[in-house]
């Protein structure tokens, strides 16, 4: 059986991206399934640092931490490449053929701008993330809308890609992508503009074919667990047993988020 591929796409940074990617990838890997990880972002590399700080940490207290492997892209000599074919188009689909039969799901964070990588990423994703601040500052990041009534205009150049995607795999033959857009950090603002927010999310919605999915609130402890690679799962297995209120509630989100994703063979327990 094939690999389910899950992207996370956002050409926006600071939208938790990484995050949500992180407690998806260690949710899966907990249920058992086992999970290779491709971190497109060859800058920031955020997704690599966390799992290096969850190796470091996990050795340092002796756990054997529940993970996914980190798949670093193939290095491919220029001279190996056929008339026209892009080098990135090559590193990303090799390491993919190379990782199929291996994994159970093949997860993919891509970075927070445009790229080359991105782009094929898209293409190949079976069930797409697309984690979205809760504002229409990053709002413009799906659609055009108009700054007085906040109408929607129209899609992005994020969502024309996604579109070009779906025709890609439509003329490959594969089945149609699952778009999710998470909602993250949602309440925050008045309410009067949150209902405004989820009227215009509900609208492209139908337009452009994403379900929406609830993501994860600001709360500090989404900053505190990055240093040491954790996630809110692993607290009981650092010793911490007694789970103050935010943190339940941050669980409870995370649950949720797996329950919205839908992912094949998966049944959240947790």
């Amino acid at each position: 059986m094939a690999a389910h591929i899950i992207v996370f796409g956002n050409e926006k940074g600071g939208s938790g991206k990484s995050t949500n990617c992180m407690h998806v990838t260690t949710a899966l890997a907990r249920m058992g399934f086992k999970v290779g990880a491709l971190d497109l972002d060859l800058r920031q590399r955020s997704l690599t640092r966390y799992y290096e700080n969850r190796t470091r940490h996990a050795k340092k207290l002796g756990l054997a931490l529940a993970m996914a492997e980190i798949v670093e892209l193939p290095e491919i000599d220029q001279a190996a490449l056929g008339a026209g074919e892009n080098i990135y188009d090559r590193r990303l689909t090799e390491a993919v053929a190379g990782m199929e039969g291996r994994f159970d799901f093949i997860v993919i964070d891509c970075p927070g701008s445009h790229t080359r990588l991105s782009q094929v990423a898209h293409s190949l994703a079976d069930t797409l993330v697309t984690p979205l601040n809760d504002s229409f500052i990053d709002f413009d990041l799906l659609a055009r809308v108009d700054p007085e009534t906040h109408e929607v205009l129209g899609p992005s150049v994020y969502s024309e890609m996604v579109w070009q995607a779906r025709q890609l795999r439509a003329q490959a033959g594969l089945a149609p992508i699952d778009w999710v857009v998470v909602r993250n950090r949602v309440g925050t603002q008045r309410m009067h503009n949150k209902k405004k927010i989820t009227d215009a999310v509900a609208s492209l919605a139908k337009r452009v074919g994403f379900r929406v999915a609830p993501g994860f609130s600001e709360r500090v402890i989404f900053r505190e667990l990055f240093p040491r690679g954790l996630t809110l799962l692993d607290l009981g297995d650092i010793g911490i047993k007694n789970l103050n209120i935010s943190n339940v509630a941050a669980r409870q989100e995370v649950r949720e988020l797996m329950k919205a994703l839908k992912l094949p063979g998966v049944e959240v327990d947790f």
